[in-house]
């Protein structure tokens, strides 16, 4: 799919919703957010390799193997994300993305925005996450 759109082009309630325009600008949005995390991971790597072990002190290393391992589980978390990233781009290419997996219904543009791997609108989401507590704590 290769859409051109605007320069600033930004989706619209106006427009109808997850029309190619938009279905781009998410796809973008998705691989921009997806690369950056990537190159990110390539630098935490690059710099765990030339630090390994360099502090000749025994409280400075721990601190900096603290720091690393911080940085270790973060980068973890990113490479989950990454998955979901992917997930959503799939979505994208079946025509699918922006609609809620449980209820069918459009999720909003805001929440596409601010969280575009959501796969439910936030009323599905709250219902899913009381579910969840209450099944949690039984």
């Amino acid at each position: 799919m290769s859409v051109e759109l605007p320069d600033g082009y930004e989706p619209s309630e106006k427009e109808e919703f997850m029309n190619d325009q938009q279905l781009e600008y998410f796809r973008r949005k998705l691989v921009e957010w997806k690369e950056s995390i990537i190159n990110d991971s390539r630098e935490t790597l690059s710099h765990l390799q030339e630090d390994s072990l360099k502090e000749p002190d025994i409280a400075d290393r721990a601190s900096a193997e603290t720091d690393w391992s911080v940085e270790l589980r973060t980068r973890d978390r990113q490479r989950k994300l990454i998955t979901k990233i992917d997930a959503a781009i799939k979505r994208i290419e079946d025509k699918e993305y922006g609609y809620c997996e449980v209820s069918g219904e459009p999720i909003s543009l805001k929440r596409l925005q601010a969280r575009p791997i959501a796969t439910m609108t936030i009323e599905s989401q709250e219902k899913h996450e009381n579910y969840e507590k209450v099944h949690r704590d039984t």
